[in-house]
């Protein structure tokens, strides 16, 4: 499996720009696969440390002493204890030799990985093969080395230690030194015993190796995907506070350019109308002039930080997460509204901080029901005193019924698999196969917020997403009241 990088693009005209740099699914295709200011996602090399495998050695080597201890001076039986205790003695001065030569977090080549795990493979099964081979009842650890790799090495790696390690255990059905047992009686079970010990650890390295797998790979994509939504929440910030920086460099730049201008307008009432720089001194006094106005523009809906300041509706939020995808194909209308106004005094619209994680993940869900909405998509914002809900209904054709369950979660996708086929290799990893929406639901229920999917009743088709809020998480009531009262405590 190829790595995928993921970079965040740099802050330029060219890039802000763009509206789908700052919403939806879009805002991910900008991550390119790079190598500057890039993250790792998903890496082959380098999964197992040395530390990891050599102190399961360790465990295994004081396992096989205590193991020959007890056979031999508890119960008394003979065993060729020169043999076994050099087979052991082999894998504890390897240990010796990989800590002197390595630091204890050196990560391991997959080739130098395979290599241990292959010895370890012929080391058990040179121990069993001198205590009785099939008929010994630590034979099952053969799975382990099998397991080690299905959590850490490719899948192909897997297959080839597996093999070895059946292989290891049919030689041992046929080979192999007597069971340590009582003197003058020998021990060996029925043939087709030991034939059903050898499937029991076929089946066992079988099952262990897949489930280590699928395990380890659940967790990967899991943190992956957590990974990418902390780059999307991070550059969503970043692009928030450009407002902000706007307004300060505007403050710090109006001085200069008020001195300029006046100075400008000056030389021009003392420079005569034939001067050959009196066109240059109009034309600098006019560039001033343009560079105040372009400073007021930015100045002209300031974002600040306060949260006493920085408060949108639940209608502009809407309106600011659905503005890029208004010139798509699908209509968008709008419906806000307090929730039962006819039967008495309805509650006043809910006002939030402009929370850029918030309008990030409502965008991504209307982009999504945009493009696969036929031609009308539904927003629909309800609110009364203890609850704020945002349905997001499309007249496309809905959540197929085997996934809904699962959607929401990282890499599950409801697009068709022609779609999926052609994909790039950018698409493929990221918002493709359901990473958006999962960064949408992650965020959004980051600031306090259940998402709930569902399908339109029949005749009607679509799909609807629920986005519901306690009133209270979702005004910050309790942020308000602690900042009035530090506000009030320094006046």
């Amino acid at each position: 499996m190829p790595s995928l990088r993921l970079r965040i693009l740099p802050v330029t005209y060219a890039n802000l720009s763009q509206p789908c740099v700052t919403h939806g699914l879009c805002a991910l295709q900008k991550l390119r696969t790079e190598n500057s200011a890039s993250l790792l996602i998903d890496p082959v090399e380098g999964r197992l440390r040395l530390n990891t495998i050599v102190r399961l050695r360790w465990v295994a080597v004081l396992g096989q002493l205590v193991a020959i201890g007890v056979v031999t001076f508890l119960f008394g039986f003979s065993l060729p204890i020169g043999a076994c205790l050099t087979v052991i003695a082999l894998s504890a001065w390897l240990n010796v030799f990989l800590g002197i030569r390595y630091p204890p977090r050196h990560r391991l080549s997959v080739g130098f990985a395979t290599g241990l795990l292959i010895y370890d493979i012929v080391q058990l099964a040179a121990l069993l093969y001198l205590t009785g081979g099939i008929n010994n009842p630590f034979t099952m650890l053969i799975v382990a080395p099998v397991t080690v790799s299905a959590a850490t090495l490719p899948p192909r790696i897997t297959i080839v230690l597996g093999l070895i390690a059946l292989a290891a255990t049919a030689f041992l059905v046929v080979e192999h030194q007597p069971l340590p047992w009582y003197d003058g009686t020998a021990f060996e079970l029925p043939r087709i015993y030991q034939f059903g010990i050898f499937a029991a650890v076929c089946a066992s390295t079988t099952l262990m190796a897949l489930y280590a797998w699928r395990l380890t790979k659940e967790s990967r994509q899991m943190s992956a995907a957590l990974a990418a939504t902390d780059m999307v929440l991070a550059r969503e910030q970043k692009l928030h506070a450009l407002d902000g920086l706007a307004a300060a460099a505007a403050h710090e730049l109006g001085t200069p350019l008020s001195t300029i201008a006046v100075v400008t307008k000056e030389l021009e009432h003392h420079i005569g109308a034939d001067d050959p720089l009196r066109d240059d001194i109009v034309l600098l006094n006019a560039q001033a002039l343009r560079c105040r106005e372009i400073l007021l523009k930015l100045t002209r809906h300031p974002s600040e930080q306060d949260p006493l300041h920085a408060r949108v509706s639940v209608r502009a939020m809407l309106e600011e997460a659905a503005a890029p995808y208004r010139s798509g194909k699908a209509n968008i209308t709008f419906v806000a509204g307090p929730e039962g106004a006819e039967g008495g005094a309805a509650s006043p619209e809910a006002v939030a901080e402009r929370r850029p994680g918030v309008i990030y993940g409502l965008g991504n869900i209307i982009e999504n029901a945009t493009e696969f909405a036929l031609k009308e998509v539904t927003i629909r914002a309800l609110w009364n005193a203890d609850e704020v809900v945002v349905t997001i209904t499309d007249d496309g054709p809905g959540f197929p019924p085997d996934v809904m369950d699962s959607v929401g979660e990282p890499y599950v996708t409801t697009r068709p698999a022609e779609a999926v086929a052609g994909m790039s290799k950018v698409d493929f990893g990221t918002s493709r196969l359901g990473l958006g929406f999962f960064i949408a639901k992650t965020l959004l229920e980051r600031f306090g917020a259940s998402v709930s999917l569902a399908n339109r009743k029949s005749p009607a088709t679509g799909a609807i997403v629920r986005i519901a809020w306690p009133r209270d998480v979702f005004e910050g009531q309790e942020q308000i009241a602690r900042t009035k009262l530090n506000l009030g405590a320094g006046f």
